[in-house]
């Protein structure tokens, strides 16, 4: 059997809509990662449901790199979004249990 797997660039003002319509639709949240890049940051957050695997991708600017927090609709995406703050500098607005900072323990503060 030979999965399907299919990424999808969205813009982060759109982002949390899109992530309600793969929860309504039954999908499984699997991660959300971060990659550096030369002007700034890409997001990824991947979904799965029957063998189908989906990435939405958000770029971000490096000035400015902000997204709303979706653990209201997969609450443990807080994980993950506290996880891109520290580890990333991304601001995540409006997460369910924000670390301020402590999730990860690092030698140099982002």
């Amino acid at each position: 059997m030979k999965e399907k797997q299919e990424i999808r660039a969205v813009d982060k003002n759109e982002l949390v809509a899109r992530v309600r319509g793969f929860y309504d639709a039954g999908w499984r949240l699997v991660q959300i990662c971060a990659t550096t890049l030369a002007d700034g940051y890409e997001v990824n957050y991947s979904f799965d449901k029957e063998f189908s695997f989906v990435n939405l991708r958000v770029t971000l600017p490096a000035d400015q790199p902000q997204l709303e927090s979706v653990s209201g609709i997969y609450w443990n995406a807080f994980l993950y979004e506290n996880e891109l703050h520290d580890l990333f500098g991304i601001t995540v607005t409006g997460m369910a249990v924000d670390y301020r900072g402590t999730f990860y323990r690092t030698s140099v503060k982002v």
